[in-house]
């Protein structure tokens, strides 16, 4: 005997008192529906539900935990308007980044500063302001994949830019970043990656910082998460 399900209107009454927007409501339905699993529409609900941002504890020992949104926002600050995009001086739109990137660039040491809410973006638009269609040389070490499979060579595809690959897995000189550039003279940026998730180990061998900033071509340098206050570094 064949069973048909009861109408989107029928079970659409049935769970309205089930806190989720009509419309998401009507569109599980028919998807329960389409799917012949009308039966366990009450489990299907409860499950969207679950879905938002929620409440939660930190238990993990890790402070500034990277799937728990990283810092908190302190109490005092939830549930007040802010001048976000508002000069008070001159009661005119202001720019969002004036409160922040003033702060930054002093801290950094830096001319000016702009932040953004991810390392993603930050190298995204760095590379698309002063790298599009140029080579970028990174070791290949470093040639990261991050949580949410965001890739660097990725990255550097959105942005116009192309890969010039230096070094080995395990060793990267000075000296083969210098060979990479002299045979590559469209290269407009040497980048250097932190390895966030992963460690290389035994016979490696790195090139410091210091020694990329003498080679006379604009380097960027991706610290990814941390704090610029050395007075904490247990955190």
């Amino acid at each position: 005997m064949t069973s048909y399900p009861p109408s989107v209107n029928e079970l659409a009454e049935f769970f309205s008192d089930s806190g989720l927007p009509h419309p998401i409501l009507v569109k599980e339905i028919r998807n329960a529906i389409d799917e012949g699993d009308w039966e366990n529409l009450d489990a299907r609900i409860k499950y969207i539900k679950t879905l938002p941002l929620q409440t939660v504890i930190n238990a993990t020992g890790v402070l500034l935990h990277t799937n728990l949104g990283r810092a908190p926002w302190p109490y005092s600050s939830s549930g007040y308007a802010t001048n976000l995009e508002l000069d008070l001086s001159s009661g005119s739109r202001g720019s969002r980044q004036k409160h922040i990137g003033e702060l930054i660039a002093t801290l950094c040491g830096t001319e000016s500063a702009m932040v953004v809410n991810n390392c993603s973006s930050a190298v995204l638009l760095i590379l698309s302001a002063l790298a599009s269609e140029k080579g970028v040389a990174i070791s290949r070490s470093e040639m990261v994949e991050i949580g949410g499979n965001f890739r660097v060579p990725d990255v550097l595809e959105l942005s116009g830019a192309y890969l010039v690959e230096v070094g080995t897995t395990n060793r990267t000189r000075k000296g083969d970043y210098e060979r990479a550039i002299s045979a590559n003279r469209d290269v407009g940026m040497i980048m250097k990656i932190h390895q966030s998730n992963y460690k290389i180990v035994g016979f490696t061998e790195e090139t410091a910082v210091e020694d990329l900033a003498s080679l006379d071509i604009p380097l960027v340098v991706d610290i990814g998460s941390g704090l610029l206050d050395s007075n904490c570094p247990w955190l």
